[in-house]
């Protein structure tokens, strides 16, 4: 279900806005327009996009690095964005690099908590290419928190989902944390 042009002028009504002025009149269509590509993740699945192949495997740390990404606090509808580092160590089969980043929109296109996103993230890809580990890193900024209620702009969460011998085995996890702590790319 999308949401109606009429929603939102009823939105815009209640905060005391005319809808019929002229900077407003396209608004309800801009806004629904844009919120159906903020949540186009309802209608991704991963298993779509993690198709493996074993040309080319490896057994060392596969790991793409400030992928950026867009996503929207489900209590206050504010955005929340940052950077997402996902890595993974194949068991005979790997996934194209780029297949990473769009299982990040796949999540991140709905409306989440920066923790779940972390973990169905890493869960998507533990399941689907069953690897020997898989490290997954978000580092945020959340708007609800910056612009309203406690008010602390630029402070920047961290969360990770760990799965398999990244979890298990120290140096693996050493290696995967090592390599996701040198981003400067946080404060976007």
């Amino acid at each position: 279900m999308a949401v109606s042009e009429q929603t939102i002028e009823i939105l815009l009504d209640e905060i005391g806005e005319d809808v019929a002025r002229e900077g407003l009149r396209e608004t309800p269509r801009r806004v629904r327009e844009a919120w159906l590509e903020w949540t186009a993740g309802y209608h991704k699945r991963p298993e779509s996009i993690l198709k493996a192949f074993t040309d080319g495997a490896t057994d060392e740390l596969v790991l793409v690095r400030d992928i950026r990404f867009y996503s929207h606090c489900e209590h206050h509808l504010a955005p929340f964005f940052g950077v997402a580092h996902v890595g993974y160590i194949p068991n005979g089969s790997i996934v194209g690099i780029s297949k990473l980043s769009r299982l990040v929109d796949v999540f991140g296109q709905r409306l989440q908590v920066q923790e779940r996103l972390t973990a169905q993230i890493a869960d998507a890809l533990y399941s689907h290419l069953r690897p020997r580990g898989v490290g997954v890193v978000l580092e945020a900024r959340h708007l609800c928190m910056e612009s309203r209620g406690i008010a602390k702009p630029g402070a920047v969460t961290v969360t990770s989902s760990l799965r398999g011998c990244i979890k298990d085995e120290p140096d693996s996890r050493a290696e995967f944390l090592s390599l996701t702590r040198s981003s400067p790319n946080v404060a976007v």
